[in-house]
């Protein structure tokens, strides 16, 4: 874990008591950290190639093509303005106010988007100067609250408020080992600011010394993120599944990979990001692992979410990254955490701190 990354630490002041006003939001440094959290925001100065939701594997070659190049400074730059890309709309964290269960904040809602909840007087109660939204008393037990919060998002998804409804849930708690106070669908989570987390598997092949990484291109029937390069296995974690769990389980729908060979994936950390757009904040942590493959494995999808996949030089899949946008946005920050790790980025180059510092730049808890 970077020794600098910052975290969204809320101060809240007697939030449960008569006094009780809205609560301010600071940042927070770890004990190690000195200096301000980074967030670098910059001109472009690397030449990016637009999305484009008809790019074809021959674009990802021809932009591949040329050879990295970690020596020179413009390379980073690159990086960080995917960075950049995963972590918009910071300044925009006044316009949020805590979401509260059981005097514990679980998530943020946009107060634009607290009208539409306030229909729902007998679910949602709000504090007395309209500092926090919480649920109704009378919902105590989990499933209660699941049930109820169910109903109100049905609603919102039927009128287009919320799109997207997967009918898949995700856990409500304030940090990943707390216990959770109820489950929310996973399309609503950014609305209620949840914490969400997430598998990334990097699954590599090493053939005379050299390494390549699996690149998956995603089903353009994706209902997010249609056509984008992907990991070879990435998944959120749902409610009532452990990390390991998951990880199984997305390695055989993803890639046709078997237990045997998904349970000797390295767990090699995490990275992190907070992401503002509108009445949305994402705060996402990315457990990242590492996957040797044999050399002669070939990645097979049983789900229909990818599309195809395809076996690129890490140095090439670095050059796609950081001069192109056809990878998902939170997919570059484990690519470049990768890049860090197999040494494709290196200490010389100007930036390299910086860089490595930006990839933790949400709560990790």
């Amino acid at each position: 874990m970077a020794s600098g990354f910052c975290s969204l630490c809320p101060t809240v002041t007697s939030l449960f008591s008569s006094q009780a006003r809205i609560p301010t939001l600071q940042w927070r440094y770890s004990s190690s950290s000195r200096s301000p959290p980074l967030h670098i925001s910059r001109v472009l100065s690397v030449e990016t190639v637009p999305i484009s939701p008809s790019f074809t594997w021959n674009d990802v070659f021809e932009n591949c093509r040329a050879e990295y190049a970690p020596q020179n400074s413009s390379d980073l730059t690159g990086f960080l303005e995917k960075v950049d890309r995963c972590n918009r709309g910071l300044e925009k964290l006044a316009e949020f106010i805590p979401f509260v269960i059981e005097e514990q904040i679980v998530g943020y809602i946009h107060k634009g988007f607290t009208k539409y909840l306030r229909d729902f007087h007998d679910i949602f109660t709000f504090s007395q100067y309209g500092g926090h939204v919480t649920l109704n008393m009378m919902l105590k037990k989990p499933e209660e609250r699941t049930r109820a919060v169910a109903y109100v998002i049905k609603i919102l998804g039927n009128k287009g408020i919320i799109p997207g409804i997967r009918n898949e849930l995700y856990p409500v708690k304030p940090s990943f080992n707390a216990p959770a106070f109820f489950s929310l669908e996973r399309a609503a989570a950014p609305y209620f600011g949840l914490k969400g987390y997430a598998i990334h598997v990097n699954g590599y092949v090493e053939r005379d010394g050299q390494k390549f990484l699996w690149i998956g291109k995603r089903s353009l029937a994706k209902s997010t993120y249609p056509g984008l390069l992907d990991h070879l296995v990435a998944g959120g974690l749902p409610h009532g599944i452990s990390v390991c769990e998951n990880l199984v389980k997305e390695c055989k729908e993803e890639a046709g990979i078997s237990k045997v060979l998904a349970d000797r994936a390295i767990a090699v950390g995490a990275v992190s990001y907070m992401d503002i757009d509108r009445y949305c904040f994402t705060r996402d942590v990315l457990f990242c692992y590492d996957l040797e493959l044999p050399q002669d494995f070939v990645p097979k999808n049983q789900d229909g979410e990818v599309d195809s996949f395809r076996l690129i030089p890490v140095a090439q899949v670095a050059n796609v990254v950081r001069k192109t946008s056809f990878f998902k946005d939170s997919c570059s920050l484990v690519i470049i955490d990768f890049l860090f790790r197999h040494g494709f980025i290196r200490p010389e180059s100007p930036g390299y701190l910086d860089l490595y510092r930006s990839l933790r730049n949400g709560d990790c808890s």
